[in-house]
């Protein structure tokens, strides 16, 4: 299977279970592995014949900038679920990034990785 990836896709959201991160929010980075054949888009040259990245990238940006969730883990499902439905993906892997997360000691990341396929 051929793959589209997204890295380090860098936004400001209103994640997590305190209340201090719901009302100041944090960064959030965002890794998408879209999953497709790419065998025609390399042959014609065509953006129609792919998935348009940028569009991708906007759908993500719209979701981690304007919806609250408690879990990083209900995040990268949202955003699984929501380019599997809008764009012709095939599966998709979501890495959700936390760097700030409130764990009561020094860390350089906390992450989430989700794999969804599209259902036949």
């Amino acid at each position: 299977m051929d793959t589209i990836t997204l890295q380090g896709m860098a936004f400001y959201g209103y994640h997590g279970c305190l209340a201090e991160e719901q009302q100041h929010g944090q960064p959030f980075y965002v890794d998408a592995v879209l999953n497709m054949n790419l065998a025609a888009a390399g042959a014609s040259d065509v953006l129609t014949d792919t998935v348009d990245y940028s569009k991708v990238y906007a759908v993500i940006q719209n979701i981690v900038e304007t919806r609250k969730y408690q879990l990083i883990e209900r995040l990268a499902e949202v955003i699984a679920d929501t380019v599997l439905t809008q764009f012709a993906v095939d599966a998709v892997t979501i890495t959700v990034h936390k760097p700030h997360a409130p764990i009561g000691g020094p860390i350089h990341d906390v992450s989430v990785t989700i794999e969804r396929t599209r259902h036949a």
